[in-house]
Order: C-alpha cells, then sequence, then structure tokens
C-alpha cells in the first residue's frame, strides 16, 4: 500500500505521521510512507520581485525541511521506510496532484479542528483534499 502523508509542521501533522508509522506496523509490510510538505508561495510572489524567484524558493525548502524533522524522526524511529516530497504551490492542490501521480492508494493528514463556523467561512486544507482526491482521505486529529 502506498501511503502520502501530508506534514506542515504540526501537532496534528505529526499525529497523523505517528498513525501512519502504526498502520504501516500493523500490517507488518514493507511498505514506504512518502511524506510531502507544501508551501504555497502566493504571498511571496512580490518579495520574489525584490529578491529573486530562487531565492523565495530556497526559503520555502528551508522552512519545509524544518517541518519535516520531526516527521522524519518518527518514522525512523519506528523503523519505517520513507521518501519525502518538497512541493510549492497550491497546498491542498499539491496534495491532490502528487497522490494522483504518485498512484498512492490514502492520503493521511492532520485535522487542525477548527469551529464549523471559520470551516464554513474560510474552508480548511484537509477539506479540500478530502472534497477532490480520488484516494481515500484518513484525517486524525
Amino acid at each position: 500500500m502506498k501511503i502520502l502523508v501530508a506534514t506542515d509542521g504540526s501537532k496534528h501533522a505529526l499525529s497523523a505521521v505517528k498513525y501512519a508509522a502504526k498502520l504501516v506496523a500493523n500490517m507488518r509490510s514493507n511498505d514506504k510512507i512518502t511524506l510531502i510538505s507544501v508551501h504555497d508561495d502566493t504571498g511571496l510572489r512580490h518579495a520574489a520581485q525584490f529578491v529573486g524567484k530562487a531565492e523565495v524558493e530556497s526559503y520555502l525548502r528551508e522552512l519545509s525541511e524544518k517541518e519535516l524533522k520531526s516527521a522524519r524522526k518518527v518514522l525512523v524511529d519506528n523503523g519505517v521506510k520513507y521518501d519525502q516530497a518538497i512541493v510549492i504551490g497550491h497546498v491542498s492542490e499539491e496534495i491532490v496532484k502528487f497522490a494522483n501521480t504518485g498512484k498512492f492508494d490514502m492520503i493521511i493528514m492532520g485535522s487542525k479542528g477548527r469551529s464549523g463556523i471559520a470551516d464554513l467561512l474560510i474552508g480548511s486544507v484537509a477539506q479540500r483534499v478530502l472534497a477532490t482526491a480520488k484516494q481515500p482521505v484518513l484525517l486524525v486529529k
């Protein structure tokens, strides 16, 4: 089973990584988890005019590496093989696109658990992934 775990460095995302590690361990398989970190560069496009697009991308990659560090540690500590991907773009769209392109069987991600009214007004990445993904999506609190 190919499992994609989206992480943003939050405690909820780390809970999703821990759950995915347990899932793979309980299945007693040699399956590999793929961690994905996506950052939207929309807010930094103006800055790119002054510092350059390469600098903005480098900054976002460094940020992703920091966010992936604790997730990688969880997987290593549990003996789970993994790959990782760092992507720049619209977060929910990129997660779904990556899952489809990589032919993943499942997406696991954390749910931040905002109030119902806030989710109705602005939505969440988890909701958008859930609504658009072809694969099963497991949300972990």
